[in-house]
């Protein structure tokens, strides 16, 4: 194989919410934490442990006002893209190294029903709404995530039809 890859999927929570940064020319980047986690049982001692790595996730421009504006703290995220290792010199002098995961496309994986049940709405009357969802095929489900690519271009709307 002649080619590479540089190809990065994570599922993971937040575990800050989205910072926006704005620059001249109208560009913005958000930058947020993601914790994955990796479960196993220590054979020694029989316990079972979690692991947890961190990841440096970066968004560029109009993904990064989606997030920002969809997105917090402890949300669940399928996020794809490119690791990118760059350095900087901060403002101690020190050369300072960083990894980042440059997004690619995204997947909100927590509904607004997972962070917000209507608690107005009695028990009774969601049971029934879910029994008519449920019994009327031909409407549409309404979507439990929304997915994003930030390398499909934005609909162009001078379409004659």
């Amino acid at each position: 194989m002649n080619g590479t890859l540089n190809k990065v999927m994570l599922i993971g929570h937040l575990g800050d919410d989205v910072k926006m940064h704005y620059f001249e020319g109208g560009n913005c980047i958000g930058r947020f934490p993601l914790a994955t986690n990796e479960v196993y049982v220590n054979k020694q001692t029989n316990e079972r442990v979690t692991s947890t790595e961190w990841h440096n996730i970066v968004v560029r421009n109009k993904a990064a006002e989606v997030c920002e504006k969809y997105l917090n703290k402890g949300d669940k995220i399928y996020v794809e893209g490119r690791i990118k290792s760059r350095q900087w010199q901060g403002e101690d002098g020190i050369t300072r190294y960083t990894t980042e995961i440059q997004v690619t496309e995204f997947t909100f994986l927590t509904t607004k029903n997972d962070v917000e049940p209507n608690a107005a709405q009695p028990q009774q009357q969601q049971s029934q709404s879910q029994q008519t969802q449920q019994n009327s095929p031909n409407q549409p489900a309404q979507e439990q995530s929304a997915n994003y690519n930030v390398n499909t271009p934005e609909p162009d709307d001078d379409l004659p039809f």
